[in-house]
């Protein structure tokens, strides 16, 4: 008798509402981060953080979640956006212009059909 083949996703409760919650407070951080940059302020530390440790727990719970991830467009586009953050903490006269180009990248990340956030590098 042979053993099944192991799941190439990995779960435990309450997974999906820890999910749920990080994305709330990464959205939260985001909003912060964008008023202070529309409001001529700057980004407040406070929503900066919010929105890069909220970011960077979502990315560690989905490489957890699926090994796989992070050889797929999904993990490459996380790449991508820690290299426009990098830029963005480095380059004050830029960061609105920055702030928008993240902004819609991810959303176009997130709500692209998984056929093509999953498919696979390589």
């Amino acid at each position: 008798m042979s053993l099944p083949a192991p799941s190439a996703y990995r779960d435990f409760p309450g997974r999906r509402w820890l999910g749920v919650l990080l994305r709330a407070a990464h959205l939260a951080g985001v909003v912060g981060v964008g008023a202070g940059l529309l409001a001529g302020e700057g980004a407040a530390a406070g929503f900066v953080y919010l929105m890069v440790l909220s970011g960077v727990a979502m990315a560690l719970l989905d490489a957890w979640s699926r090994r796989r991830w992070l050889r797929e467009l999904a993990g490459l586009s996380l790449l991508v956006k820690f290299a426009l953050l990098g830029w963005f903490v480095a380059d004050e006269a830029r960061r609105p212009l920055l702030f928008w180009l993240i902004l819609v990248f991810s959303v176009i990340f997130a709500h692209a059909p998984a056929s093509f956030r999953h498919r696979r590098l390589g």
